[in-house]
């Protein structure tokens, strides 16, 4: 077995889906705390699958954590267990630094202790990943050089600074206790089951609906767009042949501005399902005031992946943002399960909308 945090998630329900895609996998325990983006029927198609394992819970509750390692033996753990929305942690980021800091630290020492009592063999084979994000590194000019692992720490927002210091205390337990570690920065991922709060599913959702599709301050904000099966390809490499101790920066090789993006996310909406006055959705683009602190651009930097362990992304943005818009056309039942009433109270107070022009579901009554 290995143990999955965060499971439920966007990047996590997709890794393990994507893990368990394989009949000869190893079964996953996961381990998730429901909150808001996560969303058990992601995870829909494994409830006869015996070799997963869900679990609902928090990575700080120590004596649940060691309860599992316990009773299951992971060989590896995979934590993507985070709250990982930055305009979220702006307006309370009590929650991020308990999640992200404190739940790390009580993660990596359940795990700590787990690791210690293992026999030889099982101990030296053990692996710890910890899947963190290139928000850690800061802001780049338009001419700065991408984000390599040597980068310093820059973070700008309560979520990178909180993930940042996990990412610090995750280094620390390798250095301190050689405990067995592998990090892995990404940059930004889109693909199916992403809660529509962050921009390429809320573009897609917003358009749909004929509600407005918001971009922050002048668009021209840049970003490097990881499709998310290949990030979870790539999670498989590290945790395979990862050296102990290293980062591995993963990346899509698409620096592209949100303009465009959603640009381009209004042309390929055109094609497959046009509006009924046949004009684009392009005249939905609304802009938006910025939020605080927004950093300029992230660029990653994924020269290193590729060459120590021969990793490289399989998707270009344009089949990667063609699948996904696809997707989301072809899985309106997901989307309707997944829209609660505390997202349509997110998006009344970050874009003061009004809720009854929101066309979205109540709370979800699939999950318990």
């Amino acid at each position: 077995m290995i143990l999955v945090t965060g499971g439920a998630g966007f990047i996590g329900g997709n890794f393990v889906l994507d893990w368990l895609a394989n009949p000869g996998a190893e079964g996953i325990v996961n381990v998730d705390k429901l909150t808001y983006a996560g969303n058990l029927a992601t995870l829909d198609s494994l409830k006869k699958d015996a070799r997963h394992v869900f679990v609902h819970g928090d990575i700080g509750d120590r004596e649940l954590i060691a309860k599992l390692l316990k009773e299951y033996k992971p060989r590896a753990i995979v934590n993507f267990a985070a709250e990982s929305h930055v305009d979220r942690s702006i307006h309370g980021p009590a929650e991020f630094i308990q999640t992200n800091i404190v739940g790390s630290f009580n993660l990596l020492e359940c795990a700590r202790e787990y690791w210690n009592g293992l026999e030889a063999g099982a101990k030296e084979q053990f692996r710890f990943h910890h899947v963190s994000t290139d928000e850690v590194y800061g802001s780049l000019s338009m001419t700065d050089p991408a984000f390599t692992e040597t980068n310093p720490y820059e973070p700008n927002s309560p979520y990178s600074a909180s993930k940042a210091a996990s990412d610090h205390l995750v280094r620390a337990w390798f250095h301190t206790y050689g405990f067995p570690v592998v990090t892995t920065n990404c940059s930004n991922n889109y693909g199916p089951y992403h809660f529509p709060e962050k921009l390429i599913p809320l573009v897609i959702l917003n358009a749909l609906n004929n509600k407005p599709l918001p971009i922050y301050g002048d668009g021209q904000q840049i970003r490097d767009w990881l499709y998310v099966g290949d990030h979870c390809s790539a999670i498989r490499e590290v945790l395979a042949k990862g050296k102990l101790g290293e980062t591995y920066n993963i990346g899509g090789w698409n620096e592209k501005a949100n303009i465009d993006v959603v640009k381009t996310i209004c042309q390929i909406l055109d094609e497959l399902k046009p509006r009924s006055d046949s004009k684009s959705y392009a005249e939905q683009i609304t802009f938006v005031k910025d939020r605080p602190g927004h950093d300029r651009r992230y660029a990653i930097d994924a020269s290193k992946v590729e060459r120590d362990l021969g990793w490289r992304p399989a998707e270009t943005f344009d089949t990667g943002i063609r699948k996904t818009i696809q997707w989301y056309l072809d899985n309106p039942a997901w989307i309707e399960g997944v829209v609660s009433g505390s997202y349509r109270d997110w998006l009344q107070k970050q874009y003061n909308w009004n809720l009854k022009t929101v066309n979205l579901s109540n709370e979800y009554p699939h999950l318990w």
